[in-house]
């Protein structure tokens, strides 16, 4: 029996390797995909390219906060997969309105239809961010969320929501919150591609403040591999920690871009902090590892490698997408 699974945002960088897998060589058996993405800025319909004639496959242009649709869609499926989000720090504090619209109202639309209709797992995909920054340590699933971000506050929202469909209404409703994401097909505005097409285009490289921030790096394949598990054995209710035990700080991970580059330090243009920038982000992923066997299996030296050649061959992609607006990390 094939079993129906809605995937929104899935023309975005993670929705479309999630999409990619679900429908490749080992992929799993028995399954079809349709993807609700609004295109917007970061949806881009080239990542779909390589499954666009999948005859499991199909793409809808629209929004998640149009209930009519996704009312439509939702009667037709059996799991979804939530991506679609407005997910760029930056642009959250310079305006919030479009990230509360997306995350909060679009969840909530997704959930009400996913209740109508009986549908049988809802993931629904969220970020460490939500756990604001901590000195030393790591978050555990438990740990509370104290977002310091408009983006990781309405994440926050969208998380909590999602969750009380399960307690209120018995809604199947798993929760996964990553790490930061690399890997081939990421939108030029977040750190490494951008870091990176700009070593490419010869220009410099903006580094937040002292450069200090520590993060966790999880390569999409990774993290896909993270979400099917919670999809496919994970159980309802229940929050998953997805990392990729690879931290570094910001200052360190430029040094690898630029020797992957062949640049110097010289590119390097230090800019004022970010507002509200949280200084380290570390998930404890042991529940996911000891319930459903998850660990990362991309070496990081290659991972980053790898992503960097894909953007070092694949300019016809990004040179349409380049804007300098800054740096998420």
């Amino acid at each position: 029996m094939t079993t129906g699974i809605l995937v929104t945002g899935g023309a975005g960088f993670i929705g479309s390797h999630h999409v990619r897998t679900l429908l490749g060589r080992a992929g799993p058996p028995d399954v079809s995909v349709t993807v609700l993405d609004k295109l917007t800025y970061s949806g881009n319909p080239a990542n779909l390219d390589p499954v666009r004639e999948h005859p499991a496959f199909t793409f809808v242009k629209g929004d998640i906060c149009d209930q009519e649709l996704v009312d439509d869609l939702m009667a037709r499926h059996d799991d979804v997969v939530h991506f679609a989000a407005e997910s760029h720090v930056d642009r959250s504090i310079l305006s919030s309105a479009e990230f509360v619209r997306t995350n909060v109202l679009g969840t909530q639309t997704l959930l009400d239809a996913a209740l109508r209709h009986h549908v049988r797992t809802f993931v629904h995909v969220s970020t460490d961010e939500v756990y604001g920054s901590i000195d030393t340590g790591a978050w555990t699933e438990e740990s509370p969320l104290l977002p310091n971000s408009p983006y990781s506050a309405s994440k926050a929202a969208s998380d909590l929501l999602a969750l009380s469909y399960h307690r209120t209404h018995g809604l199947d409703v798993r929760v996964t919150r990553c790490s930061n994401n690399y890997g081939p097909h990421q939108y030029p505005e977040k750190v490494v591609p951008l870091f990176v097409t700009n070593l490419l285009e010869g220009l410099k490289v903006p580094l937040y403040g002292d450069g200090g921030n520590v993060r966790d790096w999880l390569h999409v394949d990774d993290h896909v591999h993270g979400i099917e598990l919670v999809r496919t054995r994970g159980r309802a209710g229940e929050v998953y920690n997805i990392g990729g035990g690879t931290e570094l700080t910001n200052r360190d991970l430029t040094g690898l871009l630029l020797d992957a580059c062949g640049a110097g330090p010289d590119r390097i243009e230090h800019v004022p902090d970010r507002k509200g920038h949280d200084r380290r982000y570390c998930v404890d992923w042991t529940k996911i590892r000891d319930e459903l066997g998850y660990r990362p299996r991309t070496d990081f030296t290659t991972g980053l490698a790898g992503t960097v050649a894909w953007y070092r061959t694949r300019r016809s992609w990004w040179e349409p997408l380049k804007t300098v607006t800054g740096v998420t990390a």
